[in-house]
């Protein structure tokens, strides 16, 4: 793996701000480190040689207060970089599918394992491996630079022994990639077969077939176990091994300056620095490779998620200009030979366009490709913004007033008169006005507690809401009665005076109040005015 990928940095602008304090605190504490050492020899070269301890011991005492200070200081931006690294990557990864054809996101069960399992594993690496990689980077130089001055003997002991550090840690990481490689495939495979499960728990149930997943579920977990162990494992070994390296180069250093102080060819003050400093220009490099493991799940976790952000954008081309063109569009499902719409073109401005045909002939397929929702497979699509009312609207846990204001930006969100105002429209005053908290009760999640018809109705009204020029209806009617059907088809020709409004439909009524018909069957389409 990559120590530090620069692409993180541009894929998500927010976090270059906290790993540059992380950067700037790492230089501080390398700096602080070598202060320390040169305070601490003379503080010991006076008690030695009986001189006054005025002016080295309080540099000592404000140096340690110092290094103290920004000790924790280092921790709380480590703390700042890992939290903010993990949310602001789930945030744009989640961002970045909302934007993506269903044909360009990944399987559901790899999503969820990486938007959830995959970006908590970042904290570590952002919060422990980046502030060690730092210090790596800062403290050995230092450290070397000063050995320089004082001692070039030592000073070229530690630059002698100190690439075997790194050169050992990297072989120890290929083994270690490879086992998080195994790790991550067997965490994928355990999210995948539990989501499928869960999925089909109802099924199983009725079959007679659940107990059987019990099994199942325990040997993926045993091999998401076994493969957690051996990465463990091996970290305790290759710490061991980098601890055994540093303690014989600083061994060695610590030998040199001892004979030499016996024969006197080397004063006490820089024979204490040198053997003060040795240590520190190995400890960064043995702390990257003992927090290297605990940041190898997290650097897999980013190079997926970068991956992810890499990949293309919708086909559907933004327009505001225009309502919606259709250009030569064909689409087929993966797997499918059979496209299911060939070549078709349409042209929708201002006004209802509604479409007929029988099922199964691509009529919501077509509204999705308009959204953005899918790719064509050929063929061009041109549109501006889009609002899409689903057979299966969508609604958050949340309150009334959120599943409504879904989408609207902080500084756009409708007043409470605006939504009374939309539910009037859609029949639902009342029902909402009679609940125990009106618009602030809360729903259960895809909308628990609402009837098929009234959380119809709520998206509609949702739609009512929207500023988006393109409105995008699947069978708005399916669940209504036909009281609240009148209601929203009264709702959609208001509607159609304001948007571009593109509505599916099985009903004659809705057609006959549309500007353009567009009927598909399985050879073309045949549009009428």
């Amino acid at each position: 793996m990559k120590p530090f990928d620069p692409r993180l940095l541009r894929a998500a602008p927010a976090i270059r701000r906290p790993v540059a304090a992380l950067a700037v605190v790492g230089v501080l504490q390398g700096l602080l480190t070598i202060a320390l050492a040169f305070a601490i020899s003379a503080v010991v070269v006076a008690v030695v040689e009986g001189s006054p301890l005025g002016s080295p011991l309080p540099w000592t005492a404000g140096l340690f207060a110092a290094r103290a200070l920004l000790s924790w200081t280092a921790e709380r931006v480590a703390a700042w970089v890992g939290v903010e690294v993990t949310t602001t990557l789930r945030r744009t990864l989640l961002a970045h599918w909302l934007t993506q054809p269903a044909e360009r996101r990944p399987a559901p069960e790899a999503g969820t394992t990486l938007a959830a399992q995959g970006t908590s594993t970042i904290e570590p690496y952002a919060a422990r491996f980046l502030p060690a990689l730092v210090s790596a980077a800062v403290v050995p130089a230092f450290a070397i630079a000063a050995l320089i001055w004082v001692d070039w003997v030592s000073a070229l002991i530690v630059v002698a022994t100190l690439p075997l550090l790194p050169f050992f840690a990297a072989l120890i990481g290929k083994t270690t990639q490879a086992d998080t490689d195994k790790r991550w495939a067997a965490l994928s495979s355990l999210a995948g077969h539990f989501l499928d499960v869960m999925r089909g728990l109802p099924t199983l149930v009725n079959y007679g077939r659940a107990e059987r997943q019990v099994d199942v579920i325990r040997e993926v977990s045993e091999r998401h176990r076994h493969a957690t162990m051996r990465t463990l494992r091996l970290a305790f070994m290759s710490s061991a091994a980098l601890e055994l390296l540093a303690s014989l180069s600083v061994a060695i250093v610590a030998v040199t300056v001892g004979l030499r102080l016996t024969w006197g060819s080397m004063p006490l003050y820089a024979g204490l620095v040198a053997i003060l400093l040795s240590p520190e220009a190995y400890w960064p490099i043995r702390r990257v490779g003992a927090e290297f493991h605990s940041a190898a799940d997290g650097a897999e976790a980013i190079k997926a998620v970068l991956a992810e952000l890499e990949s293309l954008s919708p086909a559907t081309i933004p327009d505001e200009e225009v309502g919606v063109e259709v250009r030569d569009l064909t689409h087929a499902y993966a797997g499918e030979p059979v496209p299911v719409i060939s070549h078709l073109s349409l042209s929708a401005g201002p006004g209802l366009t509604v479409i007929t045909g029988p099922s199964g002939v691509g009529k919501t397929t077509l509204l999705e490709l308009i959204a953005g929702l899918r790719e064509p497979t050929s063929g061009e699509i041109r549109s501006g913004a889009t609002h899409l009312v689903t057979q299966r609207p969508f609604l958050s846990a949340g309150t009334i007033r959120d599943a409504l204001t879904l989408g609207h930006s902080a500084d756009r969100t409708p007043t409470d008169a605006e939504l009374w105002t939309a539910l009037r429209q859609v029949a639902l005053d009342g029902f909402v006005a009679g609940l125990p908290e009106s618009l602030s009760t809360s729903l259960g999640d895809d909308g628990f507690g609402l009837s098929a018809g009234q959380r119809a109705r709520l998206a509609i009204a949702r739609a009512l809401l929207s500023s988006a020029p393109v409105i995008l209806l699947d069978e708005p009617t399916a669940h209504l009665d036909e009281a609240a059907t009148t209601a929203v088809h009264d709702v959609i020709g208001e509607l159609s005076t304001r948007h571009t409004v593109i509505a599916v439909t099985h009903r004659s009524d809705l057609v006959a109040l549309a500007d353009q018909h567009v009927h598909l069957d399985r050879q073309q389409a045949e549009v009428t005015q």
